[in-house]
């Protein structure tokens, strides 16, 4: 279904918040281009270290990062974000008191083209943004703020975009609207990093999907067959709980 060369390889990569304290210890991971790929666990597993790690947020300790075939391990988040890539961490992704559009217009600081096309783009992804666009983004519901924070990665029109829990704290409706927007940015061709504590949600959604605990990926393979692996359903899924 995909190219065989991957979009995005993580290879044997040990990485921390201190030296000899490593959250990652040897995860591989790889996505295609238009894939979702989710990535879940327990919490404390190293989910969000592994999307900061992959964004140049943090450095790893050992291993190699490769994106669209070009190594950019120890690479600082502005020089992965020109080679095409976005993150949108769980808290504070967005200026809460700037407006709607003028996110938008940060989401984009690094383009030198009109930007009136790409936010009518968004606008027309994200329809409950459009009639919001003055309004300060501080004084957004939760379900708009996590729009708007995908809508402001989606302004350099990414070909990854790496999405840290966007369903945390949100309602069950919310995150249903949530889920349905990721889809429709994947179908528009961006592949995505589904981080999420959600994890029947997400791998039901998701085209392969990655099981981490303990900083190590325990489980992998298609979506679907992870979310019917009794194994994976028992330790990860919680017996009968359906999200």
């Amino acid at each position: 279904m995909y190219s065989s060369a991957p979009l995005l390889e993580v290879e044997d990569v040990w990485a921390g918040y201190a030296k000899d304290l490593d959250i990652l210890q040897g995860v591989n991971f790889r996505i295609f281009p238009g894939e979702i790929v989710a990535v879940i666990g327990p919490n404390g597993a190293g989910k969000s270290t592994l999307a900061k790690t992959i964004f140049g947020l943090l450095s790893p300790h050992q291993g190699k990062i490769t994106f669209k075939n070009r190594s950019i391990t120890g690479l600082k988040s502005n020089q992965i974000v020109q080679m095409g890539m976005s993150y949108v961490p769980q808290i504070s992704n967005v200026f809460a008191s700037l407006s709607v559009e003028e996110n938008l217009e940060m989401g984009a600081y690094i383009r030198k083209c009109a930007l009136t096309p790409l936010k009518d783009r968004i606008y027309g992804t994200f329809p409950a943004l459009a009639s919001r666009r003055r309004q300060k983004a501080g004084t957004l519901s939760g379900g708009e703020r996590q729009m708007l924070a995908m809508g402001k990665a989606l302004m350099l029109e990414p070909s990854l975009l790496l999405l840290d829990e966007p369903s945390a704290a949100l309602s069950p409706v919310l995150v249903s609207s949530v889920f349905e927007q990721i889809q429709q940015i994947n179908q528009g061709g961006t592949a995505i990093v589904l981080v999420e504590q959600n994890a029947r949600r997400a791998l039901a959604m998701a085209h392969r999907g990655y099981v981490l605990d303990t900083g190590r990926d325990r489980f992998s393979g298609p979506g679907n067959e992870l979310l019917n692996d009794p194994k994976v359903a028992e330790l990860y899924l919680g017996a009968g709980r359906v999200h």
